[in-house]
């Protein structure tokens, strides 16, 4: 939803795999390349998308590292994370990350979205998200991104894009989940982060 009607434009899904966003963005039209580290996991992405009869580019490549002679409409770039977020469902995670686990990812993603950045042609789309609670994962990275890179502008976030929901928006216009969130009958949710950028 927050790259908008990607209808015949060149989208880049970086980490793409097992494909759940990469089916939507095809479904919804988009001519995609996606992307991930992982062999297996891309062949899963690609049974899925024969499965829904949708179809998309896959290269195997890390997304730090990928490279492409032509630059994208929108890429989109759901970063590996702590998934601190996602505890609730996922009750081991506490006990398998580490307080360095956090730089170590921190450094990771500052690296995927620099690179993603020159992946987007100007005037396109850059979303980041993850499921993390951690800021430094979050607010944190897209505030240092903007401070080395100035040719980004942030793209508020409406609460029409997000089903109404104006409360998960935060004051500079990223979308922010806590768990303590409430949305419709649903008493707690995900923790989620994510913001939009656009080159200029």
């Amino acid at each position: 939803r927050l790259l908008g009607d990607v209808a015949g434009l060149d989208v880049l899904d970086l980490c793409a795999a097992p494909g759940g966003k990469t089916a939507q963005l095809a479904a919804a039209g988009a001519k995609l390349t996606a992307v991930d580290r992982s062999p297996a996991r891309l062949e899963r992405l690609q049974q899925n998308l024969s499965r829904l009869g949708l179809s998309a580019d896959t290269v195997v490549a890390k997304a730090e590292e990928f490279r492409q002679s032509m630059s994208f409409d929108a890429v989109l770039l759901d970063a590996p994370c702590s998934a601190t977020g996602i505890v609730r469902r996922n009750p081991d995670i506490p006990h398998l990350k580490r307080p360095e686990d956090i730089a170590s990812l921190k450094s990771l993603q500052a690296k995927m979205l620099d690179n993603a950045v020159t992946l987007v042609r100007p005037g396109g789309l850059l979303v980041y998200c993850t499921c993390s609670l951690e800021p430094e994962e979050g607010e944190e990275q897209i505030e240092a991104l903007l401070g080395r890179n100035n040719s980004l502008a942030r793209v508020l976030i409406k609460p029409p894009e997000i089903g109404g929901a104006g409360h998960l928006i935060t004051p500079k216009g990223d979308l922010r989940t806590l768990p303590c969130h409430v949305l419709g009958p649903a008493v707690g949710l995900d923790g989620f982060f994510a913001a939009r950028l656009r080159r200029l």
